[in-house]
């Protein structure tokens, strides 16, 4: 039967005659995509179900436990995101911008992890593969290597192998013959993924597929895969910075807070189990406009320094960037400083920034963003051993925080002996270590006082 284009919603599979710029089942805007349809025959429309035990209905109490069997991928960070280890049966989307690091670290996993791997490339040529292994000094005695596309050729093969761990690279570069459609499109990417979760359901096989980042930077392919898979991790970074985040954004046997984080050398991807340390390498003294804080990352907390420039303006509308922080946080913050403080931001240009990449976007970082503001602005420096931690409020209050015997413990143990923190905590609880000093601050009124101990 003869093709006819259509355009097709990647949030929700909304099919139009033409191009539209809102979507008007979902509302999404600019998520339409060129695709090539055709009816499906009888053939095409079969479609492989996922199949977990039994397809009849049974009562919820009469259920039993499954014993999901973690296996560890050798990568101490790696494991830390997915919640201890890969789940016996689930499917992985691991995403990221281009040159990041993916294949490299999958590459890695290869030679680490004991079973049975099957590692499916759609993108390099069997001879590409191993100079690159012998460039990271891999050598995986239990991986098999394919370079194939077609999922029916894959699945033919993982019969024959039955391996234990399948490693797709990547699923936009896989196409399935019962689809018309090109490979990458949304129905090539769906019907794909389909069956690779049929295939890890019903056989307990895990499956890693990695996904590539449009220009928008999300994941290429229908919203619908990040709903499929048990999964989602994002491989973060900046390509003129050597350091690396797997962050888990979907955890179906985990918790979605917590972060990996590596540091891309010449042998590959390290891990950097102390984030802290590397974080305040090279912090300057005695400069002003820089204040430490402590976050908290899932269950372990990590120092991050946050700087902050503030110079006259010469335009008539000031400047505000902010890298690594919530824009519409920053702002906030600098209208209490202005309110209560009477500081004059609105005639300066502002700059702020997280040193190392990473991204803030818990409230516990707002009073180190004022100190660090406050010591621009009046170029007077925090003193180096203090560290500030606490969410303000619109009255110019500091309000608690979460965690707080972590991260004063997480402190301390890099030399931070000054620490201040909300009044309001509960101080009775907390195990202060010997030889550090807790300042209590009720508003930004009390935050000034770290400024004349410190000179």
């Amino acid at each position: 039967m003869k093709s006819k284009t259509v355009y097709v919603c990647t949030e929700c599979d909304y099919q139009a005659p033409k191009w539209l710029g809102c979507c008007p089942n979902c509302k999404s805007w600019n998520t339409f995509v060129e695709e090539t349809y055709s009816q499906p025959t009888e053939n095409k429309m079969k479609r492989p179900s996922i199949v977990f035990d039994s397809a009849d209905a049974v009562k919820f109490d009469e259920m039993e436990m499954p014993q999901y069997i973690r296996a560890s991928t050798g990568i101490t960070e790696l494991d830390r995101v997915l919640g201890g280890g890969i789940v016996s049966g689930s499917v992985i989307l691991l995403a990221g911008e281009p040159g990041i690091g993916k294949s490299t670290l999958l590459m890695q996993i290869c030679s680490k992890i004991p079973s049975k791997i099957l590692y499916v490339s759609g993108e390099e040529s069997k001879g590409q593969l191993k100079l690159r292994a012998e460039r990271l000094e891999v050598s995986g005695a239990n991986t098999y290597v394919m370079t194939e596309t077609n999922v029916d050729n894959i699945i033919d093969q993982t019969d024959k192998i039955k391996p234990d761990v399948i490693i797709i690279d990547s699923i936009q570069t896989m196409f399935d013959p019962a689809s018309s459609s090109i490979p990458g499109s949304v129905n090539q990417v769906k019907e794909c993924a389909v069956k690779f979760i049929a295939k890890a359901k019903s056989q307990g096989i895990s499956i890693i597929l990695v996904g590539h980042v449009n220009k928008e930077g999300t994941i290429a392919g229908p919203k619908v895969l990040e709903h499929m898979v048990d999964a989602v991790l994002y491989f973060e970074g900046e390509r003129s910075q050597s350091y690396r985040i797997i962050r888990a954004i979907k955890n179906r046997f985990g918790s979605t807070n917590e972060i990996g984080v590596f540091e891309m050398t010449d042998m590959g991807l390290c891990e950097v189990p102390n984030p802290s340390e590397m974080l305040l390498s090279g912090r300057p003294e005695g400069v002003s406009g820089s204040c430490a804080v402590c976050i908290m990352e899932g269950t372990r907390p990590i120092i991050a320094e946050i700087q902050a420039l503030v110079a006259p303006t010469s335009f008539q509308q000031p400047r505000r960037t902010a890298n690594g922080l919530d824009y519409n946080r920053v702002c906030l913050i600098i209208a209490i400083l202005e309110k209560r403080l009477g500081l004059k931001f609105s005639q300066c240009d502002i700059y702020l920034n997280v040193v190392g990449g990473l991204k803030l976007d818990e409230p516990s970082v707002d009073l180190a963003v004022a100190l660090a503001l406050i010591s621009s602005i009046k170029d007077i420096p925090v003193p180096p051993n203090v560290l500030a931690m606490g969410e303000l409020g619109l009255a110019g209050e500091c309000r608690s925080i979460s965690d707080l015997q972590k991260r004063i413990s997480e402190s301390y143990r890099l030399g931070f002996d000054t620490i201040a923190i909300p009044q309001k905590s509960d101080r009775e609880r907390l195990k202060i270590p010997k030889g550090v000093s807790i300042i209590d601050i009720r508003s930004v009124y009390d935050a000034l006082s770290l400024f004349r101990d410190g000179n």
